[in-house]
């Protein structure tokens, strides 16, 4: 199997652009949420999901080394709400991304905290109701809604809790996938690349954004990638997901704990 016949699926989001861009064949952009049913259903050999699929079906093999990840605030994973968190009675979830919603999940269940987590309506972004929101989408409602809104961070809570990155997604390898090895490494040399010329990543972007009609500027996105993520997965991001892996379990999110991570 070559690189270009690859059936490759990656999250259709400004994070992912660092991990993505250059790949030599056709990539298949989608929500976090349809690549993981499709890479589960063998519709994609490799794909850039949620970190929350390989803890819930642990049969992939993970390309080392690279993640999406956050130590601390990552701005584009965040409950939009008014008044006091605390006195929150209901948030709306996002279903594009298990890995958030999980998350919030956890988050809230080790702070004692008890709203109803409800699925998305036809209201307009500009409801009063709490709402999770993430990727670009998260992005824009700041940018648009910023001054009537507080943004309650779940990297930056998640760091508050565990001391630990958390790990977003993450490159999975379908288990009958075969040279593997040369895959992860094509994508680990791929990510080196693209990490190295942020500035080109940025300006490539915002050229994209605004063929989309999207705003965006080379100020923010700049920041966004240096500031606020992270494209490695080493020890601690390994620890950060252990961890999530096990809050999972505790809370009865997950049936299981996840024993072991398979890397390639």
């Amino acid at each position: 199997m070559t690189l270009n016949s690859l059936r490759i699926g990656c999250v259709k989001y400004f994070n992912a652009r660092p991990l993505i861009r250059g790949w030599p064949g056709n990539v298949e952009f989608d929500h976090p949420a349809a690549l993981c049913h499709r890479l589960a259903e063998g519709q994609l050999d490799v794909a850039l999901v949620s970190s929350f699929e390989f803890l819930r079906n642990p049969i992939y093999r993970i390309v080392d080394a690279v993640s999406i990840s956050s130590d601390g605030p990552v701005y584009s994973v965040v409950v939009a709400h008014r008044g006091e968190f605390s006195d929150i009675e209901e948030i709306e979830l996002d279903p594009a991304s298990t890995t958030a919603v999980n998350l919030l999940r956890c988050l809230l269940a080790e702070l004692g905290l008890t709203p109803r987590l409800v699925g998305s309506s036809s209201e307009t972004a500009e409801q009063s109701r709490a709402r999770l929101i993430i990727g670009d989408q998260a992005i824009r409602f700041r940018q648009n809604h910023g001054d009537g809104f507080q943004f309650w961070d779940l990297g930056e809570q998640w760091k508050k809790l565990t001391g630990l990155p958390f790990v977003y997604a993450l490159w999975l390898i379908r288990p009958e996938i075969p040279d593997a090895k040369s895959i992860a490494q094509r994508l680990r040399e791929l990510r080196d690349e693209n990490v190295a010329d942020v500035e080109v990543i940025v300006s490539d972007a915002v050229a994209n954004a605004a063929g989309n009609k999207q705003e965006t500027t080379a100020e923010f996105l700049s920041s966004y990638y240096t500031e606020h993520l992270a494209f490695g997965f080493g020890t601690r991001e390994k620890q950060g997901l252990h961890t999530f892996g096990d809050l999972c379990a505790k809370h009865r999110v997950l049936p299981n704990r996840v024993a072991q991570l398979s890397f390639v």
